[in-house]
């Protein structure tokens, strides 16, 4: 199975802390960034291959993620040279990524399974299903409900309940096809299309444990949640091994740091990185 990280971007919300770091790299707890969190998660859900889109202080993943053997993953990398959003730098992949794949955003902290999620959408005949969950936003305000001048309803300070993109998204190659590479293009962009298309996207209903990494508040959550949180975001291995793993069996008997390449078809013809010294 393969994954593609969005890494790219400038993460101005979660300044300062995104002055010197790229927002996939800023540590939760002692010891994990956001971004080893997840590819974690990904080897143990039994992904084997992952591309990683970058651009702001891009450099600084690649030294930090190197091969992903570390993980037991083979990571290979997208670089924008201008911004492209968040399915953009997908367009210039489309040739070689397999029929069904995983997206998600590197700011992500959730405990869902993205080998189920991605396993839903081979099932589907959605072209892209996006992983939600339930969230509910207070309003400050009394609300009125007005007609033809009239007051005709009032409720003091509601709290709205909808459903929200996770972030993450489990895709289809042919989706792709219609765009160009180089085309600036979002997810939110790419639904409303779909849907004007008469293809409506699928949604897959999430309700466990998810938070965005998008203000210094977030943040400042996931630091202190932490230590509780870290069992259920850092899972035993659920699915098989990928292959990089299986090598390091096969060598050393540890199977969190070997290397070796993601089966064809599964691999984008983008730069490898080796591993830094």
């Amino acid at each position: 199975m393969h994954a593609v990280i969005l890494a790219g971007g400038k993460g101005a919300r979660l300044r300062p802390y995104t002055t010197a770091l790229p927002k996939p790299l800023v540590p939760i707890g002692d010891s994990h960034s956001i971004l080893e969190i997840i590819l974690r998660q990904l080897a143990a859900y039994g992904f084997t291959s992952v591309t990683l889109a970058i651009n702001h202080l891009g450099s600084l993943i690649r030294a930090y993620v190197g091969d992903g053997s570390r993980w037991g993953l083979d990571v290979t990398y997208a670089e924008e040279s201008t911004p492209l959003s968040t399915v953009g730098p997908l367009f210039a992949l489309k040739d070689t990524l397999p029929e069904h794949f995983l997206v998600m955003n590197g700011d992500v902290l959730t405990n869902l399974d993205f080998r189920k999620l991605l396993d839903a959408h081979r099932q589907s005949d959605a072209p892209l299903t996006v992983a939600t969950a339930v969230r509910t936003t207070p309003i400050e305000f009394g609300v009125l409900k007005v007609v033809d001048g009239r007051i005709v309803g009032f409720a003091e300070k509601p709290s709205l309940t909808h459903r929200v993109s996770m972030g993450v998204y489990g895709l289809s190659r042919e989706t792709l096809r219609p765009y160009q590479a180089g085309t600036p293009l979002g997810f939110d962009q790419l639904v409303l299309e779909l849907i004007a298309d008469g293809r409506p996207p699928a949604s897959y209903d999430f309700d466990g444990f998810w938070l965005d990494i998008g203000r210094p508040d977030d943040y400042d959550e996931a630091n202190r949640a932490f230590a509780e949180l870290r069992p259920l975001l850092l899972p035993e291995r659920t699915g098989p091994p990928g292959p990089a793993a299986e090598a390091t069996t096969a060598s050393t008997g540890d199977a969190s740091a070997g290397s070796t390449s993601a089966p064809a078809g599964h691999r984008p013809t983008t730069e490898r990185i080796p591993e830094p010294v």
